[in-house]
């Protein structure tokens, strides 16, 4: 694996249970699965801000290598406690990536970058830029709808109209909607795209 010497700053996870993953993971991941499963890996697929890791936790079931990052360390500590066949499909990145100086991810690239549930708007450039060309992104999370609803209200947390298309609008959007959910009641637009291969519209 090349994950450790591509980016070294990384700490393997030794243990995690992947029993069942798929029960709690995004159902766009469960439903477009056979796009990572297709991926020619060498950097490894990024869960950021992973919670509890249950998108990375299901990725691994289904043997793509994963980097779970998220600035919670007692979250990513509890993804150790129980057994995983292979260590080297796992790395456990704490980081916060709202810090003001310079993007944690400048400088790192992945086959694939999976958010879901969590915006911060400063940071979408250096999403795309950390995606190696050819390369999916992953994003699904709530609209500026789900204020009907309660929790995210506030409007940086929030999606305006067709905003999540229009980051991704030079790449090959392979899947995108805006839609109302139950259970519980949501307002989410999901996103999943492709990085081009040209050098030009990369980012």
């Amino acid at each position: 694996m090349l994950l450790r010497r591509t980016i070294p700053t990384f700490h393997p996870i030794i243990r995690l249970s992947v029993i069942h993953s798929n029960l709690e993971a995004s159902a766009l991941l469960v439903r477009h699965i056979k796009l990572f499963e297709a991926l020619e890996i060498s950097h490894g697929v990024l869960d950021l801000a992973c919670g509890s890791g249950r998108n990375g936790r299901y990725l691994l079931s289904r043997g793509v290598p994963v980097v779970f990052a998220d600035v919670d360390g007692d979250k990513l500590a509890s993804l150790s406690m129980a057994e995983v066949p292979d260590s080297t499909m796992m790395t456990l990145w704490k980081v916060d990536f709202e810090q003001a100086t310079e993007s944690p991810l400048a400088g790192k690239t992945f086959d694939a970058i999976i958010v879901v549930n969590y915006l911060h708007r400063a940071l979408i450039d250096s999403i795309k830029q950390a995606v190696k060309p050819g390369g999916l992104v992953l994003y699904e999370t709530f609209t500026e709808q789900q204020r009907q609803f309660g929790r995210p209200s506030n409007a940086n947390f929030l999606l305006k109209p067709q905003e999540l298309k229009h980051w991704f609008e030079a790449w090959q959007t392979l899947h995108y909607e805006e839609q109302e959910r139950v259970g519980p009641p949501s307002h989410v637009a999901s996103l999943i795209a492709r990085k081009p291969m040209t050098r030009c519209s990369l980012a």
